[in-house]
């Protein structure tokens, strides 16, 4: 299992079409706690998802909306970073040093701040102990004005141009047309025809 789909209901009336990420956790009560006590929002407390496991979901302090899972019978996703799976996480805000700082406390991550040349200062999310990163983070530039914070999924795709070119002609719309993140790959934004953004990614290595 790599994701899920799910009509939204009445109780999300006015929220846009989206992709949740969701953070793993030991214990989602506690956890929304300590997210409320580092300046974030409860906008579900934590319920239990039948047997699978126990969820919330959280506004960061700058506004990003993000869901704790709590795991009981269903771990998470079970296929990542691979052709049409889920590859990556990535944190817009306005305000980086006060998401960060949120991440860090709450979540227990680290930040590691890597020079990506003309596209600026990216900071990776790491976790102590363990190998890899967890996702990145970014300031919203100017020409996404008007773009609120967000967590924007990856996933991988053997053609970024290919599958970008197929997602518009399935209905989807072209946000950021492909283009290369140097050293990396290469990677589109698009919507699905429901409005929901996602990005493309084709790895180089």
């Amino acid at each position: 299992m790599l994701g899920g789909l799910f009509q939204m209901g009445e109780a999300m009336k006015g929220m846009p079409p989206n992709w949740a990420s969701y953070i793993t956790v030991e214990d989602a009560d506690k956890t929304a706690r300590v997210a409320v006590q580092n300046g974030a929002t409860v906008v579900k407390e934590p319920f239990d998802v039948m047997d699978a496991g126990r969820m919330a979901v959280i506004a960061d302090p700058t506004g990003a909306v993000f869901c704790l899972w709590q795991p009981k019978n269903h771990p998470g996703a079970g296929v990542v970073n691979e052709p049409g799976a889920l590859c990556w996480n990535e944190l817009f805000t306005n305000d980086v040093d006060r998401a960060g700082k949120f991440y860090i406390n709450t979540i227990g991550w680290t930040t590691e701040a890597v020079d990506m040349g003309p596209s600026g200062t990216y900071k990776m999310f790491k976790k102590k102990g363990e190998e890899g990163n967890k996702g990145g983070m970014m300031p919203i530039g100017a020409n996404m004005k008007g773009v609120p914070p967000h967590w924007l999924a990856y996933f991988a795709v053997k053609s970024c141009d290919a599958s970008t070119k197929k997602a518009s002609e399935l209905g989807g719309k072209i946000m950021m047309p492909p283009r290369d993140i140097p050293d990396i790959g290469r990677f589109s934004v698009i919507t699905d025809p429901a409005g929901a953004a996602l990005a493309l990614f084709e790895n180089k290595h």
